[in-house]
């Protein structure tokens, strides 16, 4: 059955009509059920109540810091999953802190992270498939688009940020993973957003700029980036897993593609995909 979100955030509303200035957010009431989404930054705060019980702290790769101290993690986490904010409000959303609570982290911390989500989806209990979101990036990395690649064939959808540099991002990891499903950003005029990168390794594009969801201690705020339409797609993977049945990632990825609003963004060059994320709904 559809159900009909009144007075949703404009990301919610754009993702599931076809004409923009929609704040109707309409989806089957699946909504993620039996997904696991594993959010990667700087933690999640698990009792804010927007998250119903549905968000699990797993585990930390940050010395000392175990809850998230900074609110970029909660924001994401929110997007995928709130009750309010959130595309998937089904979904199980499980905290992977690779950043500190200032924000940056290590490839090394992000690496072990991945490996981390490799292993621990398999006996997690995830009828509807394992999707990670990580709204994380830095200069390219072999190493890290490598590991990115081996979460992926281990069976888990990634949707990771472009970067917000205004360039391509074949210069980011791990952006650049051609198996990553990567997240461009847009806004609610259905302009490529003027800080997302671009480029023929951007896979899809969702909202980005101005996105409001929830923040820590028990807050919400509106913040923009690559790092906000990220978690767009990853919730739209948990929902079409839900509603369709699992598929694997990169069959997932191009669903989302086929799926896609095609060619309604401006600013978007000749050798970017012009496609906006989409819910079917």
């Amino acid at each position: 059955a559809i159900v009909e979100q009144q007075g949703a955030p404009w990301g919610l509303g754009r993702i599931s009509n076809r004409q923009k200035g929609s704040t109707t957010y309409r989806y089957d009431d699946s909504a993620g059920n039996g997904a696991c989404v594993y959010v990667l930054d700087t933690g999640i705060e698990t009792t804010h109540p927007e998250f119903e019980g549905r968000a699990t702290w797993l585990k930390s790769f940050i010395d000392g810091q175990n809850n998230d101290g900074h609110g970029h993690g909660t924001h994401c986490a929110g997007t995928v999953g709130s009750k309010t904010y959130g595309v998937a409000k089904k979904a199980k959303l499980l905290a992977v802190k690779v950043l500190d609570n200032a924000g940056s982290g290590s490839y090394a911390g992000v690496i072990a992270g991945m490996e981390f989500v490799s292993q621990d989806y398999k006996t997690r209990g995830c009828p509807n498939g394992a999707i990670a979101s990580m709204s994380l990036g830095g200069p390219f990395s072999a190493s890290v688009n490598q590991a990115a690649a081996a979460m992926v064939s281990s069976g888990v959808f990634l949707s990771v940020a472009a970067g917000n540099d205004g360039a391509d991002a074949s210069r980011y990891s791990p952006a650049s993973e051609p198996s990553a499903c990567t997240v461009g950003a847009t806004t609610s005029t259905d302009a490529r957003s003027s800080f997302s990168n671009f480029g023929k390794l951007v896979d899809i594009f969702a909202p980005g700029s101005a996105i409001l969801s929830t923040w820590i201690n028990g807050g919400t705020r509106s913040i923009s980036g690559t790092s906000m339409a990220t978690p767009h797609v990853a919730g739209l993977a948990a929902y079409l897993n839900a509603l369709q049945g699992v598929v694997s990632p990169a069959a997932l990825c191009k669903k989302i593609q086929d799926t896609a609003i095609k060619n309604a963004l401006t600013g978007v060059p000749a050798s970017t995909v012009n496609l906006l994320a989409y819910n079917g709904a």
